[in-house]
């Protein structure tokens, strides 16, 4: 099908020698027993991504992310399996690799756009748009040596999405160069996404996935671990991340179809999650700007010394609203013993638009559940915003604005 990849039975290993002799006596007698190990950094992958749709890749350092995009792209050979595509494709892997360093940027957009497989007329007719994009000015005629690193970035995504791919596969490309050129270029992918590009995009950043994607894929070592929604796979990723200590990630499906992600090594357990409305009421349902409290009821399992609690307000989408946790304000317990039992309040107001929010709670150590989780509940609360008594707006945040007009003639 136009636009799609197949991806069947992929594997890579490479061969792994305990000395150079030994590399060298292989090579002088083939047929002698064998002097190397296979380590394989990608087993059995198995992936077919439409037309048109947007696949998350994710996962920790090491776990075959960057070798797959390399067999998909062509730059690197599969030991088993077969990859198939159909339609143009965009890589951005490494931005900036291969630019001459002593020719100007002008050359090297020409040199970069032919490896990408495009014509000098192609090239001749795009380079207005790859200068007015790039936005580095004279400098397009200087040296590449004279660049930061900002500016080859510039440059080399600029020449990369020159014109619309029909499949476009992106490798932590989003998480260089300045802010405002991170915000330009994710901008770009999604007009390319919304007029039918079929994008594959390996990244960290959970906003991104969540953003663009369609469904993510888990990758850890070399293996496909899980498939699914990009807010379930990124929280099972995030509990992979954070210390669990053996224990099992719980994911479960609640009504509505959203997967919940509990995990945690268990030494203190969440009981009660609840929000009270102005009128300290448990609800579901508020208005736009009303104060509420989160309350956390939890229960100590084990001697511990320090407990932190955190909140997060998630958008329907899993992209993180707002969060805060008691480290911030000083207010964390110290020494807790079997048994203890504590309560949590966060008071604010809850200044959302109109929709859907979730509540993700977090009890750990320290400033961060990444090094001792006790226990991270994504959904532990769903709740409902509505506007009632403010003006109409548009937008996930509600700002106390004032206006004034006034007539200059």
């Amino acid at each position: 099908m136009k636009n799609s990849i197949s991806i069947k039975n992929v594997g890579k290993s490479y061969k792994i020698y305990p000395s150079r002799m030994a590399r060298l006596r292989e090579w002088l007698n083939p047929f002698s027993s064998s002097m190397h190990e296979d380590k394989w950094v990608l087993k059995d992958i198995n992936l077919e991504v439409s037309a048109g749709e947007a696949v998350g890749v994710i996962g920790m350092n090491g776990a075959g992310k960057s070798t797959l995009l390399k067999i998909i792209t062509g730059t690197t050979v599969p030991t088993t399996g077969t990859v198939s595509f159909d339609g143009t494709v965009s890589a951005l892997l490494e931005l900036g690799l291969g630019f001459h360093p002593d020719f100007t940027g002008r050359q090297n957009a020409y040199m970069s756009g032919q490896l990408l497989g495009y014509t000098i007329e192609e090239i001749d007719t795009c380079m207005q748009q790859i200068e007015e994009f790039a936005e580095i000015g004279e400098a397009i005629d200087a040296p590449v040596r004279t660049y930061s690193s900002g500016m080859q970035v510039r440059l080399a995504f600029s020449v990369a999405t020159m014109k619309r791919p029909d499949i476009l596969i992106v490798d932590e490309a989003l998480s260089v160069g300045d802010v405002y050129f991170q915000h330009k270029s994710f901008n770009r992918i999604k007009q390319f996404r919304e007029k039918g590009t079929t994008l594959l995009l390996v990244s960290h950043d959970k906003a991104a996935i969540q953003a663009v994607c369609d469904r993510a894929i888990l990758l850890d070592h070399g293996s496909v671990l899980k498939t699914g929604s990009p807010e379930e796979i990124m929280d099972y990723y995030n509990a992979m991340i954070g210390g669990n200590e053996g224990k099992p990630i719980e994911q479960k499906r609640l009504n509505g179809g959203r997967v919940q992600t509990i995990s945690g090594n268990g030494q203190v357990r969440i009981q009660t999650v609840e929000i009270l409305n102005a009128k300290g009421e448990v609800a579901e349902v508020f208005d736009v700007g009303e104060h509420v409290c989160m309350r956390i009821y939890a229960e100590v399992c084990d001697e511990i010394d320090d407990l932190t609690c955190g909140v997060s307000i998630r958008n329907r989408l899993g992209e993180s609203v707002f969060g805060i946790n008691t480290k911030s304000f000083d207010s964390c317990f110290e020494k807790l013993h079997n048994g203890n039992k504590v309560k949590f309040e966060f008071r604010l107001p809850l200044n959302l638009g109109q929709g859907t929010y979730s509540v993700t709670v977090a009890l750990h150590s320290g400033r961060s559940h990444v090094g001792v989780n006790y226990e991270w509940r994504d959904l532990a609360v769903v709740f409902e915003i509505i506007n009632q008594t403010k003006r109409e707006f548009d937008g996930i945040a509600y700002i106390d604005a004032e206006v004034d007009s006034v007539l200059l003639l």
